[in-house]
């Protein structure tokens, strides 16, 4: 998908084709392995970041040489959080949300009534999927899930091998409701056929439109370019669409002024999907709901549904604050602040975290991601910097016995971090009993240790310079980017059962963690290889692509890495939302929302490294800032 690739689009054809005289490196990739393993992996607020100078051998304090990463500081300090509001806490606003919940329901039910207060035979399918969207992209979707089905349903009877008009009885197909059924009916797990797309070509085979840009034909093409995302594995028609909608969009932007669908222009060719968090969207799409005149969508509705999205967002912003102290206590407690060799990036992994659809009450998702996820960094730190080997093996070792006793055998730097481990792990497993019935414990040690066993790998190439080939860094990188243990405690925390037969078509041995896993390291590395290579760390996977393919660029390396990510994209689009899979979409979400998560984050630079720029400004919008109600 051109939007999650560092490849240009008039180039991308051309590298794809490329790409197939490497077809062992994709079926390496799409090799299921053992583990699935996270690589390295309103107030004014102004952070204070300090920045170390480039990694080189300095004698510690205890007088052993080590490596240092040149990271920047925390960015978020007691103050920054302490200065969160949390005025939307008073029951006035529940109450005031709730009212207009109901409200929304009965625009719902309306619409469900053949020629009733809201639609007509002539626009009753594209009123349905308009309000539908609307909900999901204004973040208030969860309290509406029996009216969505309805609404879904009674668009997918009237759904055909063209495509829909925008009422049941239009007499002809409509290319934005079209476009916008086969994205909202494949999202949720309808059976819908691309080639409803080929009707609205010319004669030559090619998507053409008038050279007049009015909104409402932007708006069509717009809704095209959204549905081009959700694409399968040889889909030939939603790569066309993709194309064509993106040129045409950049053309409409240099030619409309600045307006409400000009930002969600912008907005969407940047993020497109699968780099697009879904509370970062409904930010934007409050600012521009607003201004969308092209259908006949009475404005009352409008400012009941964007109404209600405020208050839900600036309600979530008030738990933040909440959760965001009890994360800055396990910090302090367990003395990662003395830590300072290492990466702290514990409020933004909660900020990824709050920004994929959960509801306010999985705080334990939150909370258990954000520590999970700060731990596995420090960790990364300690194994590919700060430790020397025998330290490693001692910690691994240590990990492996899991008895809280085995501290005294570690180096002081290194006992609070596997008490934080331990009783994290532990901690999650008794929020994740109350979910599943069963004490999981022992199944999540089995998922880390495999993690620390990769490290070691890693850890000992760093040592002696190896540079592995592209197949054998992978096979350890997919297991040592931690993708597995980041998701799988937090995932159960969730209020649906997983019983082991189900857990493992979303974790081990799956292939949609191992699709999740292989793009997650390989986009982290097209981000990261240079500093790495800087700390002395040489393998990694444009190296070792190099390296099996004498004469290549690190630039092509790098570009021919993004199609590769790109066509893992698309097989995990099908993985996710395949209609003969007996896992619902929804249990499967959460992980591939985690894969959203870091595939944000490597989108300009490894910005869990580099977290001073779009990863703060990401912080300050969805977590720090509330909206104007």
């Amino acid at each position: 998908m051109a939007l999650v690739s560092g490849v240009p689009l008039d180039s991308r054809l051309c590298l794809c084709r490329t790409l197939f005289s490497f077809t062992h490196e994709l079926k390496a990739i799409y090799k299921t392995v053992p583990n699935l393993g996270m690589r390295r992996g309103g107030k004014s607020i102004t952070p204070s970041m300090s920045m170390s100078s480039t990694t080189s051998a300095v004698c510690n304090e205890d007088g052993v040489p080590r490596r240092i990463g040149g990271h920047h500081s925390n960015l978020w300090n007691d103050d920054s959080i302490d200065s969160l509001s949390t005025s939307y806490e008073a029951p006035t606003y529940r109450e005031r949300a709730d009212r207009l919940i109901g409200e929304v329901k009965y625009i719902f039910n309306s619409m469900l009534v053949e020629d009733g207060e809201f639609t007509s035979s002539l626009n009753d399918l594209h009123e349905r999927l308009w309000v539908v969207d609307s909900v999901e992209r204004l973040g208030i979707d969860r309290h509406f899930k029996n009216e969505i089905n309805s609404a879904l349903d009674h668009v997918y009877s009237y759904w055909t091998g063209k495509g829909i008009g925008r009422g049941r009885e239009s007499g002809v197909t409509d290319l934005n409701s079209t476009a916008l059924g086969l994205r909202t009916l494949r999202l949720h797990g309808y059976t819908v056929s691309s080639h409803a797309l080929d009707h609205f070509k010319n004669e030559k085979g090619q998507f053409t439109f008038s050279a007049i840009q009015t909104e409402g034909k932007i708006r069509d093409v717009l809704n095209l370019f959204r549905a081009s995302l959700i694409a399968f594995p040889g889909e030939k028609i939603m790569e066309e669409a993709e194309i064509f909608s993106t040129m045409y969009l950049k053309d409409a932007l240099q030619k409309i002024p600045p307006s409400g669908i000009s930002q969600e222009i912008e907005y969407l060719l940047e993020f497109g999907w699968h780099t697009n968090l879904p509370r970062m969207e409904t930010r934007m799409y409050i600012d521009v709901f607003g201004e969308d005149t092209t259908f006949e969508t009475p404005y009352l509705i409008r400012e009941k549904l964007v109404e209600l999205a405020k208050l839900e967002f600036n309600i979530f912003h008030s738990l933040v604050k909440r959760e965001l102290q009890s994360l800055l206590r396990w910090w302090k407690d367990y003395g990662f602040p003395q830590i300072t060799f290492s990466r702290h990036r514990h409020v933004e992994y909660y900020t990824l975290a709050a920004c994929i659809p959960n509801d306010p009450k999985h705080s334990a998702f939150r909370l258990g991601f954000a520590k999970i996820c700060h731990i596995i960094t420090v960790l990364d730190d300690i194994y590919d910097t700060h430790g020397t080997m025998e330290e490693l093996e001692l910690f691994t070792a240590a990990f492996k016995r899991w008895d809280p006793s085995s501290i005294d055998s570690l180096p002081e730097y290194m006992k609070g971090v596997y008490m934080a481990v331990y009783d994290t792990i532990n901690e999650m497993a008794k929020e994740a009993e109350n979910v599943q019935g069963r004490d999981t414990v022992n199944y999540v040690r089995q998922a880390w240790e495999p993690y620390f066993d990769a490290y070691m790998i890693e850890a000992k190439w760093i040592s002696s310079g190896y540079v592995p080939t592209f197949q054998e860094y992978l096979e350890n990188g997919k297991t040592s980017f931690g993708c597995r243990i980041m998701t799988l405690q937090p995932m159960l925390t969730l209020g649906f059962p997983l019983p082991r037969h189900i857990l493992q078509e979303i974790d081990f041995p799956s292939k949609l963690n191992d699709l999740i896993c292989a793009i997650l390291r390989l986009k982290g590395d097209t981000q990261g290889y240079k500093a790495d290579r800087a700390r002395g760390e040489e393998a990694s996977a444009v190296s070792c692509y190099m390296k099996d393919h004498p004469g290549l660029t690190e630039e092509d390396a790098v570009n021919l890495i993004n199609v590769m990510v790109d066509e893992l994209t698309k097989e995990l689009n099908w993985e996710l939302l395949r209609p003969d899979s007996s896992v619902p979409i929804s249990y499967k979400k959460p992980a591939f929302d985690i894969c959203r998560i870091f595939h944000h984050g490597y989108k300009y630079r490894d910005g869990f490294s580099v977290a001073s720029i779009e990863i703060k400004n990401l912080v300050t919008r969805t977590v720090v800032e509330t909206v104007t109600l």
